[in-house]
């Protein structure tokens, strides 16, 4: 594989600012509804399935090929422990004998220790029955799994969360099968796959019966997880950091993959911020600066490669054309090595190369017992080789797998066991998009690179004092491996958006000074990563019944349960149809009322999860008014994703609305709300009472209010408890500092009693707790307080306003 081209790495330098323009987006856990929320997958279990079982050695497996017997399946066991051969053989065999339904692959359920893992031929032999006996067994089922009504399902024991949780992977090797399968879904897309992973336990008939669930409900996500009494998948969160201060002078970096030109680019960016020791790994020789042919790769490349030609013709061989470009990327990479040794050495950093195959492990220990008795640490471990090799499942060969995935895997295993007990401060891992969402035609790399995710998440289990770090890159435009040939036309077709190298280059600076910890991915436009088939991400007929109370005049079509987006509700209002819309005018033109966006959240939050009870709304802003213009209709869109806080469930959501601009070809989408509705499983029943006033004869009367406020008569009989609070809120603000407010946010809405039908005779007590900013209880005419409102904030609209007619309440 060739390193891009010379011309790519010559005059780029990273922009921290184009680095922050690209968004940081990082995997997390998602709450997923339970199965029965979803519709069937069209797999069927019964009387003439046949159904391949690899188990594991803890049971799970033994107890599911009973329950498949139970409902009539024909059942083989396949011990994955046996030589490769005979396991391809005993599959083929029975696959021979009629058709397929499924695969149950298990091996993986059997967690893996540290202490294994350490030792060379134990890894190898947990690897081999694991993963790559997996893709021994998928090359020889290919042809006869991948059609509508077949299935792959993996099993892994990384936790429950797939390694996302604060606590890290409870297990590693179950990556590269995660890894894999979500590579084998890409390729295959007509089939169903999921890879589950599960907590470490003894459980064997429950766990069976989750397998057997998971394959006959939801079609919608790959990636499950059965954390804490539970369902999970994994989404991704966009959360920007900003760089910190440039690592010291003094630090002691391990480089693999050195000679390549993205990592060649990235050595300069991090030596020109402070120079350090640079420890430089490659299988390249190391390079001679001297050799006159890196210079003409930028100034002659075209007679180079003649005199390429030329010379292998004059050493007696036939010579091709991919010959020739061998040798040319085989000398791209000497010049990019040799770029970044000069780059370190010219800041004043000190550079030590050494050539090596990362697979092997006594040259890797001999490398690094020289770093640690030079130093006695590691400060940066940048785990950066690899190579790529894009071939369909039954094209690529096992020796071609076993060589992508061992330079990722075995280079990890060996540089980790060479540094010993020796400290190590940060591990920065090179992964790939291909690893978080699976490719077609790189289940290899992308078995590989989620291995490494893993790891990175596992420190935190082992190494707590180690920060880890795995980068997933989109491909590079100009310089790196992808930079060639029909690559980028490829992903163009895709909608995946290249990365600018000005802006990949400061992201290891950036990620290592912030202090991360985690899982990122570097890219813009993610494309096809991202599309969801509609009707697999559809929601069972019923969710929610139309005589759901989650079901409100907010709760339009529920388009389906998406893995990034969750929930997505779509709801089309009309100022002609909804009175809430005529009645709220700002200016003559109808206004969404921050209320009914509330609501519209609130009813979302609930659809899948019925059952549950609204108990607060948490940091809410209104961003922009969601207006109405010419009175046209539009539609509200809101998303719901999910997560867990003890007994609670958190529905984070955003109302956005899209309007089609002349001259735009896509539409233009505004973010308006957002807030966090917080659901409990029992109803709010706390006894809070309030101070209410005595009685008074100051008073503002509802014409002297409804003279300055834009509210017509659907929203002058304030029939929403949370409305009153907000208008009350306004009142005081406008006899205070004259000036009218809409609303702009608050910290916490919390519902003390259900409000339904507590409509009459209720008081809103408003107190200021700073300059604009309020907190409001909403009581009943005993006093007992239904609703707090606190941290609430406006935001002013830019006329005063007379406040002669409230005088009252100035008093």
């Amino acid at each position: 594989p060739g390193a891009g081209t010379a011309e790519g790495t010559q005059g780029v330098r990273g922009s921290m600012e184009a680095a922050q323009g690209i968004p940081r987006r990082v995997p997390v856990p998602r709450l997923r509804p339970s199965l029965d929320r979803f519709p069937p997958t069209g797999i069927e279990i019964g009387d003439g399935s046949r159904v391949i079982v690899v188990p594991d050695q803890g049971g799970v497996g033994a107890a599911l090929g009973e329950l498949l017997k139970k409902k009539g399946a024909e059942v083989l066991l396949a011990d994955a422990t046996q030589p490769t051969e005979t396991l391809v053989a005993e599959v083929e065999t029975f696959a021979a004998t009629g058709t397929l339904t499924g695969l149950y692959w298990l091996p993986a359920l059997d967690g893996v220790t540290d202490e294994e893992t350490a030792g060379t031929e134990e890894r190898r032999e947990a690897i081999r029955r694991r993963v790559k006996n997996l893709h021994a067994v998928m090359r020889a089922l290919y042809d006869r799994m991948g059609d509508a009504g077949t299935f792959l399902l993996s099993g892994v024991r990384l936790g429950g969360y797939h390694g996302y949780d604060e606590a890290g992977a409870t297990d590693v090797l179950g990556g590269a099968v995660v890894g894999y399968t979500k590579a084998f879904g890409r390729e295959r897309p007509d089939a169903l796959v999921k890879a589950l992973d599960f907590a470490p336990s003894r459980k064997t008939t429950a766990l069976a019966r989750v397998f057997l669930d998971e394959t006959l409900r939801d079609p919608g996500a790959v990636e499950i997880g059965y954390g804490g009494d539970a369902r999970w998948s994994v989404g991704l969160e966009e959360r920007p950091v900003e760089p910190g201060e440039s690592l010291g002078a003094d630090t002691v970096y391990v480089v693999t993959g050195a000679a390549g030109s993205i990592v060649s680019a990235i050595l300069t960016d991090l030596a020109q911020a402070a120079a350090g020791t640079y420890w430089l790994l490659d299988l390249a020789p190391e390079p001679d600066p001297a050799n006159p042919d890196l210079a003409r790769l930028v100034s002659d490349s075209d007679g180079l490669k003649r005199d390429l030609f030329q010379r292998m013709q004059a050493e007696g061989e036939r010579v091709t054309p991919v010959q020739v470009e061998r040798e040319m990327a085989r000398l791209e990479r000497e010049a990019s090595a040799v770029a970044a040794i000069q780059a370190i050495e010219a800041a004043g950093g000190s550079v030590h190369y050494r050539s090596l195959d990362l697979r092997d492990t006594d040259a890797v220990a001999s490398v690094m017992s020289e770093v640690v008795e030079a130093h006695g640490r590691v400060d940066v471990l940048v785990h950066a080789a690899g190579l790529e090799i894009s071939r369909s499942i039954p094209s690529k060969s096992q020796e071609e797998f076993d060589l992508v995935f061992d330079v990722k895997t075995e280079g990890w295993y060996n540089l980790l066991a060479g540094l010993g007990e020796a400290p190590l401060g940060a591990a920065v891992v090179f992964s790939s998009i291909a690893g978080r969402f699976g490719n077609a035609g790189q289940v290899d790399y992308a078995a590989a690179n989620d291995l490494l995710c893993k790891a990175v998440s596992h420190l935190r289990r082992t190494h707590p004092e180690s920060r880890g770090v795995s980068l997933d890159w989109t491909a590079w435009r100009d310089i790196g491996m992808a930079a060639r040939g029909s690559i980028p036309s490829i992903m163009k077709a895709a909608g995946i958006d290249m990365l600018p190298p000005e802006a990949g280059i400061p992201i290891v600076r950036r990620e290592l000074t912030a202090g991360t910890r985690g899982e990122v991915v570097v890219a813009q436009a993610l494309g096809v990563m991202l599309q969801e088939d509609a009707e697999r991400t559809a929601l069972a007929e019923g969710v929610p019944d139309e005589g759901d109370a989650a079901r409100g005049p907010m709760t339009g079509a529920v388009k389906g349960f998406r893995l990034h987006d969750g929930l997505v509700v779509e709801t089309t209002l009309s100022p002609g149809e909804q009175p809430f819309l005529e009645d709220h005018r700002i200016d003559g033109t109808a206004v969404l009322p921050g209320v009914m966006g509330l609501e519209a959240m609130a009813e979302a939050a609930r659809v899948p999860f019925p059952e549950r009870y609204v108990s607060a709304i948490e940091d809410v802003a209104f961003h922009a008014p969601f207006k109405f213009y010419r009175d046209e209709p539009r539609t509200v869109t809101v998303t719901v994703t999910y997560g867990q806080d003890g007994d609670d469930l958190v529905a984070d959501c955003r109302l956005l609305g899209a309007r089609q601009l002349v001259g735009r070809e896509e539409p233009d989408v505004t973010l308006h709300f957002t807030g966090r509705v917080r659901l409990s499983p029992e109803a709010p029943s706390k006894g809070v009472r309030a101070d209410l006033p005595g009685s008074t004869s100051e008073v503002v009367d509802a014409p002297d209010i409804y003279a300055t406020y834009f509210h017509g008569p659907a929203y002058q009989v304030l029939p929403r408890l949370v409305e009153l609070a907000f208008q009350t809120a306004g009142l005081a603000e406008i006899a205070e500092s004259e000036r009218m407010g809409l609303p702009h946010a608050f910290d916490r809405m919390e519902i003390l009693r259900p409000m339904n039908g507590v409509e009459a005779q209720t008081t809103a007590l408003v107190s200021t707790t700073g300059e604009g900013v309020f907190d409001i209880q909403v009581a009943d005419a005993d006093g007992e307080v239904v609703l707090l409102l606190q941290g609430y904030r406006t935001s002013a609209l830019p006329t005063t306003v007379d406040a002669g007619a409230f005088h009252a309440l100035k008093a």
